[in-house]
């Protein structure tokens, strides 16, 4: 059906392509050359007195006894899957990243409707403090329900604080956030593009991509999804994929629901940002947590910015593939990764790991995924399986490996959220959450279209130009 003024939503379209158009500009005259860093190998399994050692297991009240973390550790291993799990647990204590929080939930939320209807009934519940980072936040739709719900409870008496990113947000009317900060709501631009809005906080290639919601110290929520109309309807069932329903609406993503102690530090990881903006007024205490340890999920917090000096999130998915013994199945929205991170997935599906990439067979950024695709012959050839979801644009940034090891986040395989963003991804360890990740990537897998080597040595001459274009600029993508 041919695109008219009265199918093509043209409003949405035009803001997203705004916001793209003034990054990769400003990228590109500002992103230097960068080379990320490579963990070192995988060791052998350490030592259970070194593992004990390494490793720090959190409850609501900080580091839990010796015992508690061996009771802790041995409850998950009994889900499933001990070695593997073993495995993977020497690997985040070797790169110095396993404090990790007992005690939680976590519950997969599966496109816009399920994830923005748990996020607007915890707002309404909130009894203190609700804290917002949002890549994007829009002024239409379902993002104003929720500005609208913001305020309310901000009337209420809730302490409010937003911080949105001001290129993601591009194409908000600024009013929108005017009206919210009249409303009661703490609003901050994270590195405004005007650098007197707030003097001394200006970095145009450092982005905030995160997607974090906490209510109090009871819940937070986190993954894939911005605040954004895209996400007015699912991405599953009988809607026709034609390419303006698949740019505009029922974008396939991920977010996670969590409760527990590490609702705290993810609370930890807004303040941090808070402060390192400057933005205004400090934020309140929350409440006590209604429930201390409300379920038995063990939670790895991971954040990144640029100036850490290595990535947390790429050193450990890097050293996670690296790891693997069975399996690493990736999901994931925008695919760029440079060859270390390829030359991973190569050596694993070498070494006889199934790993299979879902990965978008439509983009708003179309370059990016000709970039990725430019690895498609290295990867297939060395075995990796991919296949390319054809039927609603693909958001989601997720991971499972071993069935142990489920990653949920706000970063994509790309430069951009390797090196320049500020990027936030829990891991969630043990076989049950494992399971469920793995249900949910099989599930989309069968709507795929797979990629093999034989057909895609017969692509057109157009596309391996778009692939050797997108190649050469990835690094500004």
């Amino acid at each position: 059906m041919p695109l008219s003024c009265a199918t093509l939503p043209v409003r949405p379209i035009a803001r997203r392509a705004a916001r793209q158009l003034a990054l990769l500009l400003l990228t590109t005259l500002t992103a230097a050359c960068a080379v990320l860093p490579v963990p070192a190998l995988v060791p052998a399994a350490l030592s259970a007195p070194e593992l004990a050692r390494r490793v720090t297991v959190n409850g609501q009240d900080g580091p839990v006894s010796a015992a508690a973390e061996r009771q802790t550790l041995a409850a998950v291993a009994a889900e499933g899957q001990a070695v593997l799990l073993a495995r993977q647990l020497d690997t985040l204590a070797a790169q110095g990243d396993a404090d990790l929080y007992r005690g939680n939930t976590a519950r997969l939320l599966v496109d816009g409707p399920a994830t923005f209807d748990a996020m607007k009934h915890a707002i309404a519940q909130a009894r203190s403090r609700v804290l917002v980072e949002s890549y994007i936040f829009e002024d239409g739709g379902l993002a104003a329900e929720i500005g609208a719900l913001l305020v309310r409870r901000a009337a209420a008496g809730v302490a409010v604080a937003l911080v949105y990113d001001s290129v993601g947000s591009f194409g908000t009317d600024p009013a929108f956030f005017a009206s919210l900060a009249a409303g009661g709501v703490v609003v901050c631009a994270f590195n405004p593009l005007n650098p007197w809005l707030r003097p001394g906080y200006w970095g145009i290639n450092h982005r905030d991509h995160r997607k974090l919601l906490v209510v109090d110290a009871d819940m937070a929520f986190t993954g894939g999804i911005n605040i954004s109309r895209v996400y007015a309807s699912g991405s599953f069932g009988s809607r026709r994929a034609r390419q303006d329903d698949v740019l505009t609406s029922g974008w396939r993503d991920t977010q996670v629901a969590l409760q527990g102690p590490v609702v705290g530090a993810l609370a930890a990881a807004f303040a941090d940002t808070w402060r390192s903006q400057g933005c205004p007024g400090a934020l309140p205490a929350p409440p006590a947590a209604a429930q201390a340890a409300p379920g038995e999920r063990v939670v790895k917090v991971l954040t990144s910015q640029p100036d850490d000096g290595h990535n947390r999130i790429y050193v450990a998915l890097l050293a996670a593939i690296g790891s693997a013994q069975r399996s690493v199945h990736l999901t994931m929205a925008y695919f760029a990764p440079g060859a270390d991170m390829v030359q991973a997935l190569c050596d694993a599906a070498q070494r006889g790991v199934d790993v299979v990439l879902l990965l978008p067979g439509r983009s708003d950024f179309a370059m990016v995924l000709h970039a990725g695709r430019a690895n498609y012959a290295q990867l297939l050839a060395a075995g990796v399986h991919i296949h390319e979801l054809q039927s609603a644009l693909l958001h989601a940034k997720t991971g499972v490996i071993d069935g142990v090891y489920a990653t949920v986040g706000s970063s994509n395989m790309d430069w951009r959220s390797f090196a320049d963003n500020s990027e936030l991804n829990v891991v969630v360890l043990g076989d049950d959450f494992g399971q469920d990740l793995e249900a949910l990537f099989r599930r989309d897998l069968a709507t795929a279209r797979p990629v093999t080597l034989a057909d895609w040595q017969q692509r057109g001459w157009r596309a391996r130009a778009m692939e050797l274009l997108g190649r050469l600029v990835e690094r500004l993508l």
